[in-house]
Order: structure tokens, then sequence, then C-alpha cells
């Protein structure tokens, strides 16, 4: 009798605690979503997740509240993102540092892909050339011209070492047969859009979305794009590739949980921001930007995310960074 009634009891646990995972999975969220960005606000990373987050907040019985964690080329706040609560209540931005520039430096203890969930990609750039105003150049045949004709004079603003502006600048200069000026700057491309403005730089590297408040304002004129595919949005700026030349960089949105995090709510997360992601308001505002939409579920998104690393990593190796 003892063990039957043990046996019923323990049925009747079980039952419970399934059905209250089962409960639990369905109201999820229970409480407001944080989106963790790894790089300061104002940048392009930090618009296109606030602009996506607000959209897919709709859909939701909770707010999705973004904080910016910046440091570490991304490593701070990805890291917080990992080392909280793994039921999908915390979610992170990954940029291209966060996928190549620390798995292949190693220079973070405690960061690693292998502790994310990863959820989506959400967009994709191309990195372009930028010009400041004050520069006088008018065309990527200015540019050229210029640096050819004044070796390691020409300010070229881009991201730190072994980061994918750094990695675009080396191999301009290579393919191009010049010598910048190379400046890093730590943190977002706001920092370079400052420097553009006050003419500490003559151009800097990073995507035309980046850049668009100056762009608009006539502050900066992008003057080519490294890709073969020409922008809808900023039709006025050529490609690489029409220019004769074959490169293609650029940087994008991933968005990750911690590992643990169940399917259940990376699911739910995924539906939600597809949905954000397809909206006519989001669509349009990318196009506005000049960001090029580029969804990768939770199901592709890894494979690409490991075709890339071989791909950079083999680069890398070749131009001996």
């Amino acid at each position: 009798m003892f063990y039957k009634n043990l046996k019923t009891t323990l049925g009747i646990a079980l039952g419970a605690g399934v059905l209250w995972a089962s409960v639990a999975a369905a109201e999820f969220p229970t409480r407001d979503i944080r989106l963790i960005v790894p790089w300061p606000a104002g940048g392009g990373a930090d618009a296109i997740s606030r602009k996506i987050s607000n959209i897919a907040e709709q859909d939701l019985p909770k707010s999705i509240y973004v904080e910016n964690i910046a440091g570490a080329v991304t490593a701070t706040g990805l890291i917080q993102m990992t080392n909280a609560r793994p039921d999908g209540h915390t979610v992170g931005v990954m940029t291209y540092d966060s996928v190549i520039t620390l798995p292949r430096g190693q220079m973070v203890p405690g960061y690693a892909l292998d502790n994310m969930k990863l959820i989506a990609r959400v967009t994709s750039e191309a990195d372009a050339i930028v010009v400041s105003k004050h520069s006088g150049i008018e065309s990527f045949e200015d540019l050229v011209a210029r640096a050819r004709a004044n070796p390691g004079e020409l300010r070229v603003g881009v991201a730190p070492k072994e980061s994918g502006p750094y990695l675009s600048v080396m191999q301009l200069e290579k393919l191009l047969d010049v010598d910048f000026n190379v400046i890093t700057y730590a943190g977002s491309s706001s920092a370079e859009a400052e420097a553009l403005l006050s003419g500490e730089l003559d151009a800097a590297i990073s995507s035309l979305g980046d850049f668009s408040g100056l762009l608009s304002s006539g502050d900066a004129k992008g003057v080519v794009e490294l890709t073969s595919v020409q922008n809808a949005t900023y039709t006025d700026v050529p490609t690489l590739k029409s220019k004769g030349h074959d490169l293609q960089t650029g940087s994008f949105i991933v968005l990750a949980a911690p590992a643990n995090t169940p399917d259940d709510a990376v699911e739910t997360l995924e539906a939600t921001f597809k949905a954000a992601y397809d909206s006519a308001e989001f669509q349009d505002w990318l196009a506005q930007i000049g960001v090029t939409a580029d969804w990768l579920g939770s199901e592709e998104v890894g494979p690409w995310v490991d075709a890339l690393q071989d791909k950079t990593f083999t680069l890398m190796d070749e131009l001996g960074l």
C-alpha cells in the first residue's frame, strides 16, 4: 500500500511539474525582456536593435527594453547576457566583432559562442568608404589618386585591429596599391562620425547606415560600397565591383540568448522578432537608412556563422593578422 500510495503521489507530482512547465512556457514572457546592445547608444547596431524591439514588443504582453553595455569589443555586454538566467528574458545583440574579432583573438576570458543560443540574423550591411566634406574628395577615383600621391597621409578611420573595417582597409591597401594613414577608434561608429564631422578624418570605413545622419546632412559623402550589389537606397554610391575590383566585406545584426534558454522561449522570441522584421514599418525604415534586410532563422544562422568564421580566419592568416 505504501509503494502504491508513493507511486500515486509521485505521479501526481510529476504531472503537476509537467503542467507547470507547460503553463510557464505558454505564459512566456512573464516579465520585461532585456535586450543588451554591446555598443554605446547612437550607432547603427543600437538604432536597428531599438527599432525592431519597439515593433516586436507590440505583440508581447510585456515590454522589451534596450540596455547599452559597451566594452571589450562587445564582450562586456555579451558576457552579462550569457551569465543571465537562461529563461528567455535576456537577449543580446551580436555584430561582426562578436562573431569574428573576439573568437579569433581569444582576448576575453569567459567569452565563447558556445555560451550562446543563436536566435536569428536580422540585417547585413556592406562596408563603405565615406569621406568628410572637409576632405575635398568627391569620388572613389579622387580618393585613390589622393592616397597614391600622398602615401601614408590620407586619414582613414576604422574600428580596432582585427575588426571587420580594419580587415577591409588592409585588403583595400593591397588591392589598390595605396598606403593610408589608418586611425582606429574604439566603440561604435559614432566616434568616427564625429571625427568626420570635425575634419579629424578624411574618410572612414563602416556601413552607409552607420553614417546615415552625416550623409543626409551633406557633412559626408559615400564614394564606394564594398560589394557587388547596388544599394537600393544610396543609388549614388557606386559598388567596388563597378570600379573593377572584387571585394565584399561588412557586418550584420544577430540576436542570441544564453545557451540553456528553453527551446519554447527561443521559438517565441524568433517568431516575435520575425513578425517585427516582416512588418512594413521595419522594412520601410531599413530602406530609408540603406541597410539590407537579411533574415536567417535559428536553424540557419549557426551554420552561417561557422562558414563565415572559416572563410574570414583563413583570410586573416593570409594577411598576417
